[in-house]
């Protein structure tokens, strides 16, 4: 059996102020810190062979928060994507005592262009509801110089096949910490969701959500902590 967890960052900051964040790189708020805090306290028995994890502060923050309650006492190691950083991060060491944390871009979320920073309630005054629902909640449209839905998903789903996914093959057990867009292009290719339903996937802050597969990768069940 193959199980992936994933869990959307707390609240951040921005979630709080009802503004678009995209890639701008906010920390979590206090609520979101709690939110992190409780999803640490229902995962703390799980022993994790690796995880995975946005490059942005509120999810790095958000895992802070969930290896704090771990009853696991391996040490966690980051291992980082930018080249250099990489080519001197080597060490020796036993793995066995270590848990292996990625942090990559194609988790990070959607990158909303030219509408980061600005109120989504005035943004709405501005543009109508309908424009700005578009560009929230479709799959393809585009916000102003910046990333649909499906341009997550071009970015977010190979990496997942590609890393992610031959782990799970190999029967391990996963943590994806990253964003609701990023999670949402999972769940999609988790669930064989359709581009139309995509978009009305919520995936709450602070929540994690457990699927488990069998040796076929066939999944078997998903269950939802509120």
């Amino acid at each position: 059996m193959a199980t992936l967890i994933l869990v959307r960052h707390g609240q951040s900051q921005w979630n709080l102020e009802n503004r678009f964040t995209g890639w701008v790189d906010v920390p979590l708020s206090n609520k979101g810190r709690e939110e992190a805090t409780i999803a640490g306290k229902k995962l703390k028995d799980m022993r994790f062979d690796a995880i995975y994890v946005s490059h942005l502060l509120r999810a790095i923050q958000t895992l802070h928060y969930i290896l704090l309650e771990s009853t696991d006492l391996r040490t966690p190691i980051i291992y980082h994507e930018e080249q250099r950083i990489h080519a001197w991060e080597h060490f020796s060491g036993d793995p066995q005592n270590l848990i292996p944390i990625y942090q990559s871009v194609d988790l990070a979320e959607r990158y909303y262009g030219d509408l980061q920073g600005l109120n989504k309630a005035e943004t709405m005054k501005k543009f109508g509801n309908e424009q700005v629902h578009l560009w929230r909640r479709s799959y393809d449209v585009n916000p102003p110089n910046g990333e649909s839905l499906k341009d997550t998903c071009e970015r977010t789903i190979p990496y997942y096949t590609k890393t992610i996914l031959p782990e799970l093959k190999a029967g391990k057990t996963i943590l994806i910490v990253a964003h609701g867009n990023s999670l949402r292009s999972i769940t999609k290719y988790v669930e064989h969701i359709s581009d139309e339903e995509i978009p009305t996937v919520e995936i709450p802050t602070g929540a994690p959500i457990v699927y488990t597969f069998d040796a076929a990768m066939k999944l078997q069940k998903k269950t939802r902590f509120s």
